[in-house]
């Protein structure tokens, strides 16, 4: 990354932040991000459109062409067609140039903004890309009373945040620095989550977690060298948040070397339209990315789509779920073969049956788990027996604590993969692997690095990693706990007890001896 674009990028970081400052008042920080990456999305979406169609008529030799500048009624007659290729349609006046020129001084901005929503949402019902945009602005309410107590109050601060988005250095399009919206909407992630406590680590995987993730769901073990694949066909995460984990995808392999798109589902409504938004702002075509809402465990959307070469998540941790109370579940196919259900207060492992499932058998799956399905017995203890009796357990990773916004316990990565060529479980005990900044800890790019490469490798080292036998699993009731098999380095000096007695000795010799000469000064005193 050369200096320039990391002068950009904090400028632009900084500018967001003073956003938030100057414009969130009442409104609750979490509440008020709805309202920048509303805005923001709604000017990304604008310029992408604009920049599409005014490329397409200069291409056909209309050089002066402008298309913010064109009437509506002009304009519709383009509609279907950039439905077809963009997914959407916004009319010259409602793009977000010319609603903010006039933003200042229409008296109905709320109204008008409704509208434009509206309107945009309305160009893809009937189209493939209805899916994508529906419900996308539900959570900017413009006549939340959050924004100001009269209609005024409303308009003037939407208005100065609409000014404040237009003046956001985000580069254009064409110059390919359209990441800056993406990077835009991360910050705002991160700072957020960093800010609204426990609801963080609900929302946002932080980025060092993500990239791990998916590097090691994109190692091909199959490949002697085990060299890193160039291409996916379909990725997915079962409990996709605000997109972020899928879209590491798009950032390490490049978005067109996932040939087959991203697919998700979510349960929390606000976060799966922040996870469409985040699509759109990353420039992935809605024909390219497939997020579903509902609950994975209890309605599963995407059957069809199944099964998928990588899988990453960070699923709630042990959350409450329907389990045995449903009789419907233990013949599901997903959780029937290892003959029990995860315990009702503790879905963990439901979300493993779920992943392991719908993993293809050259696929990889990468999940960040709560440490407690390592070793709690019962129901859990079962399922791990299925998992390491059938050899699906590639890898355990012990991360350090503090990495998560909103917590500071140490979480792990559990590897799972169905075409393992030996029957060894990898352990990696890397929570001494960070850097701290700031407040939290971070994982820097050597130690990605090296977890990544103990992981292709299957490197051992000392107090580090252990390449175990399954059998050694099983006479340890299935426990796998790194601890187990990973002995802690003892940094405790040892201490050679003789010696250390001879000089105590000669210490009190040596006190012996002053003693006797103050005796003496105090008589010749």
């Amino acid at each position: 990354m050369n200096n320039n674009k990391e002068r950009e990028r904090a400028e632009l970081h900084r500018t967001i932040w003073q956003i938030a400052n100057d414009l969130r008042g009442s409104v609750d920080g979490w509440d008020f991000k709805q309202y920048v990456l509303g805005m923001l999305f709604y000017r990304f979406i604008s310029e992408n459109l604009e920049n599409h169609i005014n490329k397409n008529q200069h291409e056909a030799g209309y050089k002066d062409f402008k298309y913010n500048e064109l009437s509506d009624k002009d304009a519709e007659s383009a509609r279907k067609q950039v439905v077809d290729e963009k997914g959407f349609f916004i009319l010259p006046s409602e793009l977000f140039s010319n609603v903010v020129k006039k933003s200042s001084t229409d008296e109905n901005l709320n109204m008008t903004l409704e509208k434009v929503f509206r309107d945009i949402e309305g160009s893809a019902i009937g189209t493939p890309s209805e899916d994508s945009f529906k419900g996308l602005f539900d959570d900017i309410d413009v006549n939340s009373n959050k924004l100001g107590r009269t209609v005024v109050e409303k308009n003037g601060r939407l208005s100065k945040l609409m000014i404040a988005i237009n003046d956001l250095q985000i580069g254009k399009y064409e110059d390919n620095t359209i990441d800056a919206f993406g990077d835009a909407y991360e910050y705002l992630m991160t700072m957020y989550a960093a800010n609204a406590g426990k609801s963080g680590g609900e929302f946002f995987t932080p980025q060092e977690v993500s990239e791990l993730l998916a590097k090691i769901a994109v190692v091909d073990f199959t490949t002697e060298d085990k060299r890193m694949k160039e291409s996916v066909n379909k990725v997915y995460d079962p409990a996709a948040g605000s997109g972020s984990l899928l879209l590491k995808f798009a950032k390490i392999l490049g978005k067109d070397k996932v040939k087959q798109g991203f697919y998700g589902q979510e349960i929390n409504l606000t976060t799966y339209n922040l996870a469409r938004i985040n699509m759109f702002l990353h420039d992935i075509p809605f024909d390219k990315f497939n997020i579903a809402y509902g609950d994975t465990l209890k309605n599963p959307y995407h059957w069809d789509d199944k099964p998928f070469d990588a899988i990453v998540s960070n699923p709630p941790y042990s959350i409450k779920w329907e389990g045995d109370s449903n009789p419907l579940l233990i013949n599901d196919e997903r959780f029937s073969p290892a003959g029990v259900l995860a315990p009702k207060s503790k879905a963990d492992l439901a979300f493993v049956m779920h992943i392991l499932s719908w993993l293809s058998t050259s696929g990889t799956a990468s999940i960040v788990e709560f440490p407690g399905i390592l070793y709690r017995g019962g129901a859990e203890q079962k399922i791990r027996k299925y998992l390491i009796d059938n050899n699906y357990v590639d890898t355990v990773i012990q991360l350090p604590a503090d990495l998560f916004f909103g917590s500071t316990i140490a979480t792990i990565i559990m590897v799972l993969r169905r075409n393992k060529k030996d029957n060894k479980v990898l352990f990696i005990d890397a929570s001494q692997e960070f850097v701290r900044i700031d407040t939290k800890n971070k994982l820097s790019n050597k130690n990605i690095d090296k977890i990544l490469d103990t992981v292709r490798y299957r490197k051992e080292e000392k107090y580090y990693s252990k390449y175990v036998d399954q059998k050694n699993i099983v006479d340890n009731n299935y426990n796998l706990s790194i601890n187990n098999y990973v002995k802690i380095e003892d940094t405790r000096e040892i201490i050679n007890i003789k010696v250390l007695n001879e000089q105590i000795q000669e210490v009190v010799n040596n006190i012996n001896q002053l003693r006797e000469e103050i005796d003496l000064i105090i008589k010749e005193l």
